[in-house]
């Protein structure tokens, strides 16, 4: 098999501008597969939109929750929240042919591989936080004193979990063993929304969010777990960095306030195998 492993996240089609770029995304060949790395929309009609345009064009398509999946907005009318959200756009996503985090890690055997892709679902803990803050109370405190306050303390709820920091350990633990499974003898591709380090959030125009950007739990997996490549989006701020020599690639579309003063085209995926480059879309 031949083909590319491409990527993209944070798509947000609810922007108009975004939904249109989101219809020309179309492969180079017949054997692409495309890495969509959370934050495809707000609402479940959104999602399943442009997730299903994705899964006719391309070989196979990997989704990834980002917050926004998981927000519960008062205009859906799929009013879940936390855990049995995410589980309903799981099963979404299966009908549509989507490989999820829940499903077995498939082997991506075109150029450039074999690899085994390992989408994750890892939320935050509030561990990236300014130095001198003794725990995440503290740290919260200061963001908000700075005026800085994520979304997502108002629409993404834990249920069943007390907290988004009791869900997040849960999912770095599922995760974990799961990936502790893999054969010892592949790499893998890690997948997740949120960066697996801190080192992107240092260019934050507003550090305190870093607080919603990630565990510090998750800080040695492309060591730990052979990876070729990390991708991510979340950040809304597309880059390449390496980290023990693996390529970590941030692949967000964002805002088009973000992208419009870029000179650079927006909506181009970005080729993870065989190689780091990024490739032009269009229909």
């Amino acid at each position: 098999m031949q083909g590319s492993l491409l990527a993209i996240s944070d798509l947000h089609v609810r922007y108009e501008d975004n939904r249109r770029i989101v219809e020309t995304l179309r492969p180079e060949s017949d054997h692409d597969w495309l890495l969509v790395a959370g934050d495809v929309g707000d609402t479940v009609a959104d999602i399943e939109w442009a997730l299903s345009l994705l899964a006719d064009r391309f070989e196979k398509v990997v989704w990834v929750p980002g917050n926004h999946e998981l927000w519960t907005p008062p205009d859906d009318p799929v009013q879940l929240r936390g855990e049995a959200r995410y589980r309903y756009l799981v099963e979404l996503c299966r009908r549509l042919g989507v490989i999820t985090p829940e499903d077995p890690y498939p082997l991506w055997e075109g150029t450039g591989g074999p690899a085994v892709i390992a989408p994750l679902f890892v939320l935050y803990d509030y561990s990236f936080r300014p130095a001198g803050a003794r725990d995440a109370q503290e740290a919260l405190a200061l963001a908000e004193d700075a005026g800085v306050i994520c979304t997502d303390e108002f629409m993404l709820h834990p249920d069943p979990y007390p907290s988004r920091t009791a869900w997040c350990r849960a999912r770095v633990e599922i995760t974990e063993a799961r990936l502790t499974a893999v054969d010892e003898t592949l790499p893998t591709v890690l997948v997740n929304h949120f960066p697996l380090v801190r080192r992107p959030t240092r260019v934050l125009r507003h550090p305190e969010f870093a607080l919603w950007c990630g565990t510090e739990a998750t800080a040695d997996w492309h060591r730990r777990f052979r990876s070729a490549a990390v991708v991510y989006g979340h950040l809304h701020i597309p880059s390449l960095i390496h980290e023990d020599g693996v390529p970590h690639h941030e692949v967000s579309l964002g805002y088009p306030r973000e992208w419009q003063p870029r000179p650079a085209a927006p909506g181009r995926l970005v080729r993870i195998l065989p190689e780091a480059a990024a490739v032009r879309s269009g229909g």
